[in-house]
């Protein structure tokens, strides 16, 4: 995407030139995030932008691959070492609490009460009793990524993406094609747990099928109801009854998109950006399909900084300050323009532009419905969704008896936490 506009980057400036009274010597702090080329670029810019307006404070910014990035961190930090300021996925955040890795944010600067009125509804995820242990510049939701080229060869007009569930299976059935021994060479719709398909079943299809994924504050499992068999059996019926899509088709559902082997793709706005540098593919991008009654809901998702138990004394007022810098509506700004994730502040994402771009808008307008969970142990929670799928798929488990077993296996690890 393009790099940020000179005067989004003049504002940006500006806006860190408001705090740069605060320390009076010199002092280096460390960013670490993990490694994803668009969102090192977009956060050297904030770097840079930020030590120009704050010539006392200099942020060192390492990044590190996405498989032992946990792991390095958890190491760091114990030891008086690593960062000051750290990125996370949100669904961490009760591991890196109880680890003692981070700190919270001081009310005094980060005021809860506003927070709330400034950010969209699901943030609240970061507050812990009366403060915030961390905050995102960016948020995620999901929207559905169709291809131009497959619906035109289909007969479909790429103007008229699917609106509901129904339509969804319609035009896959239309898209799918097979070879002559009945494989499938291309298909309607990617399906995979691994990727976002358990977001989509819990806070989407059991919901739209009329039901409740958890309830207290997602500490108890509730999809094992008439809501959550429905959404289940829609699910696996995309392979079992439709025979529009299959798990492990070209290994990686995202990679059978951008291959052009499939229709359609349900994915995060975090995807813009590689599709954008995928030559020949034809993309574009619709809001989810809504369920049977007309219900619309969406899962979002995101990455938040947090300041670190490492960081003190000046090295713990020069995150402050940065920690405000990159939650600004202006770095949000620049975030969505080089990264295309959406701001998460309600303010920069809601303007006229933003919701009625062809690319961001259905993500942005899905935030409006979308629901985060809070995850206790967010790696082994999506594996009870795969091990769910592959029950009825592998073994030919009843859909009711499968969805059973993984609302209790997820209970247990519910239990196991908040016990």
């Amino acid at each position: 995407m393009q790099t940020a506009r000179p005067l989004l980057l003049g504002a940006l400036a500006g806006l860190a030139m408001g705090g740069a009274a605060g320390t009076a010597n010199a002092v280096e702090i460390e960013y670490w995030q993990y490694f994803f080329e668009a969102r090192v670029n977009a956060m050297d810019q904030l770097i840079e932008q930020f030590e120009a307006a704050n010539p006392d404070i200099t942020v060192v910014h390492r990044h590190f691959p996405y498989a032992d990035y946990r792991t390095r961190v958890a190491a760091a930090i114990p030891a008086g070492e690593g960062p000051d300021v750290v990125q996370l996925f949100y669904g961490w955040l009760n591991d890196y609490v109880d680890a003692e890795l981070i700190q919270p944010l001081p009310t005094d600067v980060f005021e809860p009460a506003q927070i709330e009125a400034d950010f969209f509804p699901m943030v609240q995820a970061m507050r812990r009793d009366d403060a915030y242990f961390a905050l995102p510049t960016a948020v995620r939701s999901l929207a559905l990524f169709y291809n131009e080229r497959l619906f035109e060869a289909a007969g479909l007009d790429p103007d008229a993406p699917p609106q509901t569930l129904e339509e969804l299976v319609s035009y896959a059935e239309q898209i799918a094609e097979t070879d002559g021994a009945g494989n499938l060479t291309t298909v309607g719709i990617t399906m995979g747990m691994t990727a976002q398909d358990h977001h989509w079943f819990r806070e989407i299809l059991v919901r739209q099928f009329g039901g409740e994924p958890y309830a207290d504050d997602y500490r108890t499992v509730t999809y094992n109801s008439e809501a959550g068999q429905a959404a289940l059996d829609f699910y696996v019926s995309l392979m079992t009854e439709h025979e529009v899509s299959q798990i492990g088709f070209m290994d990686e559902p995202q990679a059978a998109f951008r291959a052009g082997r499939a229709g359609m793709h349900i994915d995060g706005s975090f995807r813009i950006g590689a599709l954008e540098r995928t030559r020949g593919l034809p993309w574009r991008v619709a809001e989810l399909p809504a369920g049977p009654d007309g219900i619309r809901s969406n899962f979002a998702s995101y990455w938040v900084n947090a300041i670190t138990t490492k960081a003190d004394a000046e090295r713990y007022d020069a995150a402050v300050r940065f920690m405000e810098f990159v939650t600004s509506p202006e770095a949000m700004d620049l975030w969505l323009e080089v990264v295309g994730e959406l701001p998460a502040r309600t303010e920069a994402a809601l303007t006229d532009e933003n919701t009625n771009d062809p690319v961001f808008g259905p993500f942005i307008r899905g935030l409006e419905y979308a629901h985060a969970t809070k995850f206790a142990n967010e790696s082994d929670q999506r594996g009870e969704m795969m091990a769910m799928v592959d029950r009825i798929v592998l073994e030919d488990q009843s859909v009711e008896d499968s969805l059973a077993q993984a609302a209790e296996a997820e209970q247990a690890i519910l239990d196991q936490y908040y016990e």
